[in-house]
């Protein structure tokens, strides 16, 4: 079954959500049955950080409040990652442009190294300081996921994958998503924000359900359709 999920690196609930969502996974009987595909979405397209400004004077002037206020929201996010076992340090993070971070999400998926790609993004981001819209940072964390270095510059440096990321941002508009993370399961079920575990198990477990019943009934339809003469890999009976 597939799980889509929409996400932006420099969104700190799509990490919580993130980890929050394998927490649930991890736990399931099936979890091997479960294909994530990872999505792009930007909050803020139009954003560049080139004088690195923090996160504290980003959010005071994107949200209108003073600077101690912007704080005591970091505060609050980051004791609600900590229930999820994540230290985010937002003394240190760097606000960033992510449209080149989810090029590097989808070059990544090409040798099924999105999810860990995702990983490292979201921790070079909030936990290491980074500047993850910097080429030079990008290209050494697709070093350190196993990409190879010269294929990373070279998508990098150009526009590859800048039409892919472009085309799950207007699919999250058609689907009218508004806000991440947003994790749709099998084209049929939605869930937004960051669940707790037992939220994302309980939707999880349904929407697995319902897919495998409709394979079984698939599998059944297709194998008693009629009694036609038909041939296989071992010939043909007549």
């Amino acid at each position: 079954m597939k799980v889509e999920i929409w996400s932006d690196v420099m969104c700190p609930f799509c990490y919580i959500g993130k980890r929050h969502f394998e927490q649930a996974i991890e736990a399931l009987p099936f979890k091997n049955e479960i294909e994530v595909e990872w999505k792009s979405y930007q909050l803020n397209p139009e954003y560049h950080n080139p004088d690195h400004e923090s996160v504290y004077d980003y959010l005071s002037k994107s949200k209108g409040v003073p600077i101690e206020q912007a704080k005591q929201m970091t505060k609050q996010v980051s004791d609600m990652a900590s229930f999820a076992g994540l230290t985010i340090d937002f003394d240190k993070n760097i606000p960033a442009n992510t449209f080149n971070a989810h090029r590097l999400i989808h070059l990544s998926a090409k040798y099924n190294l999105q999810s860990l790609a995702k990983e490292k993004l979201f921790d070079a981001h909030f936990i290491k300081g980074r500047d993850i819209d910097n080429l030079t940072v990008l290209v050494e964390i697709a070093e350190e996921i196993g990409l190879n270095k010269s294929e990373a510059e070279l998508v990098l440096q150009g526009d590859q994958f800048a039409e892919a990321v472009r085309y799950d941002i207007y699919e999250s508009q058609n689907l009218g998503i508004r806000g991440v993370p947003y994790f749709v399961l099998d084209r049929k079920y939605a869930i937004s924000g960051a669940q707790p575990v037992k939220a994302f198990q309980d939707a999880i477990n349904q929407s697995f359900k319902e897919w495998k019943e409709a394979q079984s009934k698939t599998q059944l339809t297709s194998l008693n359709k009629n009694d036609d003469a038909s041939c296989d890999e071992n010939g043909c009976e007549i």
